[in-house]
């Protein structure tokens, strides 16, 4: 086991796609003017820049992944 290995560059970061983090969001943290067009819904879903901007709200988890794809981005959970 003496060979060496590139860990940069072995690791696959979505063919340098930008990460966005999708995240989990109550809908009672967001605004009174959104919350009543929810239709009951408990949880919604952002995806977020790195930087921490929020770039879109969705209804649920999967939806956020295929946005951010289609969009070219890498997807990326935060719990």
């Amino acid at each position: 086991m003496d060979t060496k290995y590139d860990i940069d560059s072995s690791i696959d970061s979505g063919a340098g796609r930008p990460i966005v983090y999708v995240r989990p969001v109550k809908v009672e943290e967001l605004p009174q003017e959104m919350r009543a067009r929810l239709g009951g819904r408990d949880t919604l879903y952002a995806v977020h820049s790195t930087e921490g901007e929020r770039l879109a709200l969705v209804a649920d988890r999967r939806m956020a992944f295929f946005l951010a794809r289609q969009n070219d981005m890498e997807p990326v959970a935060v719990h």
